[in-house]
């Protein structure tokens, strides 16, 4: 017989053992467990004809009309199991650990895999998501106008041996309207913070751990209230460049792609930027002039960007100002920094 076991000791075999998600593949893409596989033991339209059909007649008509759908997939199921096995063990769940899941964990059992089953199911596996960001890590924002090479410091700080959170690269956005350029599509907010939280799950919470200042919103993912609350009262490590740096930086970053996809995110702010600039900063892209082009919109995202630092407490802006954006030295120069300041706050305790 299958075996249920706690959300925490699932988790922890879902290291060596591979995950089977036997919701449909609508319930999957809404949202899953990072690294599952999704081995749907209905389509979406066969779950519908089966809800409906217990609300109508009841249970007993609807497990029979299950039988008649899954008897002949039992095979594929197997078979399906086969090509994903790694030690003989799956982890098997549903949406809350019910008949869907200790059907599949029996079918596969009876063909000699042993089925470990999760109680409460991708429900419990939700509620421990949310809870997560509620958890307090030891946050230091690097902050910085548009154009100072936030995320590739952030990656640089990786480098040297320092934690960091992404959410860039796990929401697949830079967060700006040029934000979506050269990404994959974005997942959906539930997958978002399902990748969220196994990152965050990795992260030792006695440790100084680096996060981009963001907006609460990146492209179509919102960063979770918890989080959120921790990132807003934590010391800014505030990046500062000149302006033809930060030019030369975004004309490296953005000017590889198309006019026309240029031209749909200036067009994004347009109503920001005002009819007149939006005009110029067009025409510029249609002749290459990105510096031009970059300068008005940095006009608006500095502009953003002071509005968001005016509401942090101006104790906890830390502003480092260099000549270049040499990410090796700016990575070791805030280190440095937040070292100070940590010293300093231990000797005033």
């Amino acid at each position: 017989m299958p075996t249920p076991i706690n959300i925490e000791e699932f988790t922890k075999l879902s290291e060596t053992h591979p995950i089977l998600d036997v919701r449909t593949p609508a319930e999957f893409s809404q949202g899953h467990i990072p690294g599952a596989f999704n081995l749907p033991i209905f389509t979406n339209e066969e779950r519908a004809i089966i809800g409906t059909l217990y609300k109508q007649e009841g249970k007993q008509p609807a497990v029979l009309k299950a039988l008649e759908i899954v008897g002949p997939k039992l095979h594929e199921y197997v078979q399906d199991a086969i090509r994903l096995n790694k030690s003989d063990t799956f982890l098997v769940h549903c949406w809350r650990g019910g008949m869907r899941s200790s059907s599949m964990a029996w079918f596969l059992e009876t063909y000699g895999f042993k089925c470990l089953t999760l109680k409460g199911g991708y429900k419990n596996y939700r509620k421990q998501v949310l809870a997560s960001f509620d958890e307090q890590k030891n946050i230091v924002v690097l902050g910085g106008k548009t154009g100072c090479g936030k995320t590739i410091i952030l990656r640089e700080l990786e480098r040297q041996n320092e934690q960091i959170i992404d959410l860039e690269k796990i929401a697949h956005h830079k967060g700006s309207s040029f934000g979506a350029l050269g990404e994959e599509p974005q997942a959906s907010q539930e997958q978002f913070e399902n990748d969220l939280s196994l990152y965050l799950s990795k992260i030792d919470s006695q440790k100084k751990c680096w996060i981009e200042n963001e907006s609460r919103m990146i492209g179509t993912n919102i960063i979770p209230t918890g989080l959120w609350n921790q990132m807003k009262n934590a010391i800014v490590i505030s990046i500062g460049l000149p302006m033809e740096e930060r030019l030369k930086f975004l004309v490296k970053e953005y000017g590889k792609f198309s006019r026309e996809e240029l031209i749909e995110a200036i067009e994004r702010i347009g109503k920001k930027l005002g009819g007149q600039h939006v005009k110029r900063a067009i025409d510029s892209i249609a002749i290459r002039d990105y510096e031009t082009a970059f300068g008005i919109c940095l006009v608006y995202y500095d502009k953003t960007y002071n509005y968001g630092e005016e509401k942090r407490e101006e104790e906890k802006i830390i502003h480092c100002d260099f000549e270049q954006l040499n990410v090796e030295l700016i990575a070791r120069e805030i280190v440095s920094r937040q070292k100070a300041i940590d010293s300093k706050q231990k000797v005033k305790k």
